[in-house]
């Protein structure tokens, strides 16, 4: 264990590198299911890896010990360490726990404040009279359905196949549910610093799959990109954007010039990279399980030895 629980720890740093290439390199869907099963599944991993770490300290305590039925002293690290490494680790899980608790009331919130707002209009598009321009995907909340809100200014930016696409791209937020991915990759972020990084590729990935739903949709490939544009470069040019949740995402959301190029063809197609980094990111995620699983059995052969017990390996 004293080995094996450092892994998963780690792993995020030398995944994260990795799963930046995935959104240009592999097709959107893919790179969204990928990003999202690295950044859940690493965060678990180093949460178990952090809990590992408090036991052997906690043991320390006569209480623990008594409670555990421990006749020895519990050998899964050296006595000198393990104190403060429960400390510190016991600091970082309240702290994970506790900023996880906060985002998460905090995007509740947003959604029902944003819920409110666009509440006045019936059906699946919310109109708002509204100079400034934008236009985002409200998920669907219990007792309020997903909607698609777009301010007037926002429709009058656009020509009417311009439209046709925007609406398009937001319908695809809603279908897939893509804000559930984005809020994942969000929590994500609070178990571990290096997860931070994979918000950015997930945000893109996602837009890229609503732009490839709304070029399917429209039947033009050119007035989605050109959609896209107008939309971002009318929303940016606005002064006090309108606010909006976390995760509602926007049509002019992202690297706007990336997506615009993905779209028309531009973009220069890696399917090597991207085989590569889904492999590398793959290996990071099975190293990480396998060492936390790893330690975990460690930690459990170590209770029951300390218990005076003779477990069979």
């Amino acid at each position: 264990m004293i080995y094996a629980v450092w892994v998963p720890l780690l792993m995020p740093f030398v995944a994260v590198p990795a799963a930046r290439r995935l959104a240009d390199a592999l097709s959107p869907a893919r790179a969204v299911r990928l990003l999202a099963a690295t950044a859940v599944g690493l965060a678990l991993c180093s949460v178990l890896a952090l809990a590992l770490l408090v036991v052997p300290g906690a043991a320390q305590l006569s209480v623990v010990a008594a409670l555990g039925e421990l006749v020895k002293p519990l050998a899964a690290a050296p006595t000198a360490a393990a104190v403060p490494l429960a400390l510190a680790a016991v600091a970082l899980l309240v702290g994970c726990a506790a900023a996880v608790v906060r985002t998460a009331r905090r995007l509740w919130a947003e959604l029902r404040r944003a819920g409110e707002s666009a509440d006045s209009s019936g059906g699946e598009l919310a109109v708002l009279r509204d100079s400034r321009p934008d236009a985002y995907a409200l998920p669907a909340l219990p007792g309020s359905p997903g909607r698609i809100v777009v301010t007037t200014g926002m429709l009058r930016a656009l020509d009417p196949a311009e439209r046709d696409a925007l609406l398009a791209h937001e319908r695809a937020h809603l279908a897939g549910h893509h804000h559930l991915f984005l809020a994942a990759a969000e929590l994500a972020a609070l178990c571990h610093p290096a997860l931070r990084s994979l918000r950015a590729p997930m945000g893109y990935a996602l837009e890229r799959c609503a732009d490839e739903a709304a070029a399917t949709a429209v039947g033009d490939r050119r007035v989605a990109a050109r959609a896209i544009g107008r939309a971002a470069l009318a929303a940016r040019a606005a002064e006090g954007v309108r606010t909006r949740p976390r995760v509602a995402l926007a049509v002019a959301a992202g690297p706007v010039p990336r997506r615009v190029a993905a779209l028309l063809g531009r973009a220069t197609p890696r399917p090597r990279v991207g085989r590569t980094a889904a492999a590398a990111l793959l290996a990071c995620l099975a190293l990480s399980g396998a060492a936390a699983l790893d330690a975990t059995h460690d930690l459990h052969h170590s209770i029951e030895v300390a218990q005076g017990e003779s477990p069979q390996d």
